[in-house]
């Protein structure tokens, strides 16, 4: 879920990540969703500086402010974060599109596999409450 095949969400409020536990993910509150960051603004969310960032969610790093990201910051105060650098493709321009950071998680719901084809993702999208579906250029939103 490193920004394909990836249900993207805000990370600034706790409803979210509730919303995602109990509504899609149906998994234990205690489990923590990670931020997609973009690289110019890795540092103002957490701590570690440039040698912090990954494109990858391989490593856990202090969140500045926990109650900004709360979403994505675990009980510690630590978030497992993806760097997105400016050719992050669609990604990036959903980052740059707002605050420069999401919460991202894998596109499946509790017990199912992840999306594999636009088939899967419209069929998760037709049996959860996500308010939009991008697959490929096609944007498909919920009236």
């Amino acid at each position: 879920a490193l920004g394909a095949r990836s249900l993207l969400a805000d990370p600034r409020s706790s409803a979210t990540r509730d919303r995602l536990n109990d509504v899609v993910k149906r998994r234990e509150p205690f489990r923590p969703f990670a931020p997609a960051v973009r690289h110019e603004d890795f540092d103002g969310w957490l701590h570690g500086g440039p040698d912090a960032m990954t494109p990858f969610m391989t490593t856990v790093r202090t969140v500045r402010d926990p109650d900004a990201l709360a979403a994505v910051t675990h009980v510690d105060g630590t978030a497992r974060a993806q760097s997105v650098a400016p050719d992050g493709g669609l990604l990036r321009a959903v980052l740059d599109a707002g605050p420069g950071v999401v919460l991202n998680t894998s596109l499946n719901g509790g017990g199912e596999p992840i999306c594999g084809t636009g088939t899967d993702a419209l069929s998760f999208f037709v049996r959860h409450r996500v308010d939009a579906l991008i697959v490929e250029d096609v944007e498909i939103t919920r009236p």
